[in-house]
């Protein structure tokens, strides 16, 4: 009541009515009557004929019961209705309104599919400009808005996240056809239907009009026939869980009958093949940035713009998981950590109001003592959980915040380990703060805005060039930009970290799924019982963070990872990337010197040391490292536990059986377990040798501070 007053007060009675008309649903995700017209006759309003204009104005009292496409007989009685009324009121004559009773109902479906896939963007545009200009102005200044976005790219991105919401839904079986129609029904009616049906990204509708014994007829929108065959089918078995499915098919017709409604796709390579399908129920989105300015490549908030319009990648909370790592990381290297520091790799117990929470490693094994390089590139959730409490949570809390990925995040140890949910958005946008070596980006997908005259009344980037306009520079000659933007962390903090990162990509949890030819850093994230999983990372030039998730949380299956759903998304849309913006090392910052390390124990090594666990960590001048010293996180522990296994193949503790772990050919070895002068021997193939600690155990271990 209060509401309506105030509107009345505001506005004329042709204002609201104009407001109700554009604003109103009107079946098949129209709303209002431009949308209107658009889906059911694909033109505008402008362009419609007296009765296409009577059908729609009889959608407003119940667009469901009156729709035309699902309702033709009922659609024309209101139709006609609304004629007999304009016929009274005299504003048609009775030769018009007998010429309008005679036409037949002619609305189908149009797709509202966009000339890109942009659809996402263009909402957050649209909001944004609200947020930065008068609304009357964004409506009537005239303006030109120019994005950011990379048309080539961002139909790249939109490809990349099908196929890998495809390719995981094939996984797990087949949940049945869309609809039955029944044998019986009529090729005109199977025709309306399918082109009364949209179509979601690169999934056609579909009718099965005959099966046979190793294949079927199908008719797809507008009249076209295609095959698809059983030999194609061999993923199609019925899904009867997450982690279950049945018996596969003996033969088509137990998939298929007449009359059921599909979807299909085409070959990607082939268009003239074509394949069963279904539209994925879990969902993801990814986003790509220029880590230099913040300007948005490339921004997919979904499957499919049509099929639903919530933007997974700037609305959903979600559970980062070990994507949140490296901001741990992050505090401990600018605390005067280095990716040489032994942290204690043990099991941890806290007692909490709900009881005792023991987290695991995703191999629920422990690997004693592990320098920080291995803790990273491994994902291991006990060294990061002792990190956070050596560091302290709020000095966590505020590296987080000052990032952006929290706005708040709460003093709990799991939130070090990424419990506390948060955008896609914010840790694509912090981890830009990494690869552009430490300094504040703005995200944004508005590159510019000018207004009818040609003026530029907005500009993202407020970099100034101070010699732009000298005549004297050359054509191998460039003018010099002058960034005055906030550092947020150090620049040998934001190469350590990165070092360690492409670490992840090339012998830790993502190896063997990223393979780019320019150097690349990430770091992958999954959560409990899978229910999130994430891939982010970045070459010099670009940064671009996937996730993929249900949007009611729930697991997506066992052996679902991080590194192994998301990573192929990454890789699909940076292999396509990189050829226009390129790539190279990162870059080495002022003020530091490279030592070898032992990746393996965190031992100092001579600077001709050569061989696979040899790694050159870079440290600040000035600096007096200090090797041997390791970290427990201050907690108490008593009681042996066995340790992990050394893998010599890639060169650290972990544990053949984790799935977060990449596969290695290398044999397995046993960790010397008394004799503390005991080593491996050696391979043949490396001549590597180690020297590893006594095992471990709960007594040797102090109740804090150092071990």
């Amino acid at each position: 009541i209060l509401l309506s007053f105030q509107i009345e007060q505001e506005l004329s009675k042709e204002q609201i009515l104009e407001m109700y008309f554009n604003k109103m649903f009107m079946g098949h995700r129209a709303y209002g009557i431009e949308a209107a017209s658009q889906v059911y006759y694909g033109r505008s309003i402008s362009q419609l004929d007296l009765p296409q204009l009577a059908m729609l104005a009889g959608l407003y009292k119940a667009p469901s019961r009156y729709n035309p496409i699902s309702n033709p007989q009922r659609s024309k009685i209101r139709r006609d209705w609304i004629l007999g009324r304009m016929l009274m009121l005299d504003y048609i004559h009775q030769e018009q309104y007998q010429t309008a009773i005679d036409t037949p109902i002619t609305a189908r479906f149009h797709s509202l599919k966009p000339e890109t896939s942009a659809s996402h963007v263009a909402e957050m545009v649209r909001s944004e400009l609200f947020d930065s200009f008068p609304i009357e102005d964004v409506y009537t200044g005239g303006y030109r808005v120019y994005t950011t976005i990379d048309s080539m790219r961002q139909d790249a991105a939109q490809l990349a996240v099908q196929k890998g919401l495809l390719a995981y839904d094939r996984r797990h079986g087949y949940r049945g056809v869309e609809m039955s129609h029944g044998p019986d029904v009529t090729a005109e009616e199977a025709e309306r239907l399918v082109n009364n049906t949209p179509v979601f990204g690169p999934l056609q509708p579909a009718i099965v009009r005959q099966v046979g014994d190793d294949s079927a007829q199908l008719l797809l929108r507008f009249g076209q026939m295609v095959t698809i065959n059983f030999s194609d089918m061999n993923w199609v078995r019925p899904r009867l869980s997450i982690n279950s499915m049945g018996r596969a098919p003996d033969n088509i017709s137990d998939v298929l009958s007449a009359g059921d409604q599909i979807r299909v796709r085409q070959d990607y390579a082939d268009a003239s093949i074509w394949y069963l399908s279904q539209v994925p129920d879990a969902q993801g989105a990814l986003i790509a940035l220029n880590p230099k300015d913040g300007a948005m490549i490339a921004l997919v908030g979904g499957f499919e713009y049509l099929h639903s319009k919530f933007n997974r990648a700037t609305q959903a909370l979600r559970q980062p998981g070990s994507n949140f790592k490296p901001f741990v990381y992050a505090a401990a290297l600018d605390s005067g950590y280095s990716p040489a520091t032994i942290v204690i790799d043990a099991p941890i117990e806290v007692n909490t109001p709900q009881g005792v929470w023991s987290p695991k490693n995703s191999s629920t094994k422990f690997y004693g003592a592990t320098p920080l390089r291995t803790g990273i590139e491994q994902s291991r959730n006990l060294m990061t959980v002792r990190l956070a409490r050596e560091l302290g949570l709020d000095l966590i809390a505020n590296y987080a915040e000052k990032f952006g990925v929290y706005d708040h995040m709460d003093r709990f140890l799991a939130n070090a380990l990424g419990a506390q949910e948060t955008t896609l958005y914010r840790v694509v946008s912090a981890y830009a703060m990494f690869a552009n070596g430490g300094e504040r980006v703005q995200p944004t997908l508005i590159d510019r805005v000018q207004d009818r005259y040609g003026t530029t009344v907005y500009r993202h980037d407020q970099r100034r060039c101070i010699d732009c306009g000298d005549a004297r520079l050359g054509e191998m000659l460039g003018p010099q930009i002058v960034s005055d933007r906030e550092r947020v962390m150090d620049a040998i903090t934001a190469y350590q970290l990165t070092s360690m990162m492409e670490g992840t990509v090339t012998r830790g949890t993502a190896q063997g799924v990223i393979d780019l030819p320019v150097p690349v850093a990430g770091k992958t994230g999954t959560t409990n019982d899978a229910r999130d999983v994430w891939f982010t990372g970045f070459t010099s030039n670009i940064v671009a963070g996937c996730y993929i998730g249900y949007d009611q949380p729930r697991s997506l299956a066992k052996g679902s990872y991080g590194g192994s759903m998301c990573g192929p998304v990454f890789q699909a849309f940076m292999s396509e990337a990189i050829e226009e913006f390129g790539g190279g090392d990162f870059k080495v910052p002022e003020g530091g010197t490279f030592i070898n390390i032992d990746r393996f124990n965190g031992a100092r090594l001579a600077d001709d040391a050569e061989g696979d666990n040899v790694v050159a960590e870079f440290f600040r001048d000035g600096d007096d490292p200090i090797f041997g010293v390791a970290f427990d996180g201050g907690f108490a522990m008593g009681g042996d536990f066995e340790l992990g296994a050394i893998d010599e193949g890639l060169g650290l503790l972990t544990d053949e059986n984790d799935p977060e772990a990449p596969p290695s050919a290398a044999p397995k070895v046993s960790v010397a377990q008394d004799d503390p002068e005991d080593t491996l021997g050696s391979d043949p193939e490396t001549e590597l040798e180690l020297l590893i600690e006594p095992k471990a155990s709960f007594g040797s271990m102090s109740s804090g501070g150092l071990y």
